[in-house]
């Protein structure tokens, strides 16, 4: 294999960012519908990809979060599901690693991804243990963050 023009470590990490940041710019907007998901699902597991290769396990968990928000934002839950519980399995596995925001967003994605599925039962049992986690924040700036995200984004009538 030809080595690489350019520093792997450091596009490793401008890609993750970059992507993440574009695909949560997407989401935020309101972007990701099922008729226009296909770039954004490549660009949040790009990201992820690119996070597994340089940065943290927060780094991977958000990136998890990102892949899940977006399949669930297209309606597609048993993708969701997988992402949104890969997030919470690593937070569970490295609590000390992760933001005590983490928890609160992994069970927000969890809620969208049951709400995308169809389980209205699941999804509302998971949007109250977010709720809970996000109350539960210590910084109020992180909280706010994380009960405007909350608010937001499609809930499928939930």
């Amino acid at each position: 294999m030809a080595e690489a023009p350019f520093e792997v470590e450091r596009a490793h990490r401008w890609f993750g960012i970059d992507l993440n940041n574009s695909t949560m710019d997407a989401l935020d907007a309101g972007l990701v519908t099922p008729e226009s998901c296909e770039p954004y699902i490549h660009a949040a597991h790009a990201s992820c990809y690119h996070w597994m290769q340089v940065g943290t396990v927060a780094n991977h968990g958000r990136g998890e979060f990102a892949v899940a928000s977006v399949y669930a934002a297209a309606g597609l839950g048993e993708a969701a599901l997988r992402h949104a519980r890969r997030y919470l399995e690593l937070i569970e596995a490295n609590p000390d690693a992760l933001e005590d925001w983490d928890r609160a967003f992994a069970y927000d994605a969890l809620a969208r991804a049951y709400a995308a599925s169809g389980d209205a039962t699941a999804a509302r049992e998971a949007r109250q243990q977010a709720q809970v986690a996000g109350n539960a924040i210590a910084e109020k700036e992180d909280r706010e963050v994380f009960l405007n995200w909350s608010k937001g984004g499609n809930w499928h009538g939930l």
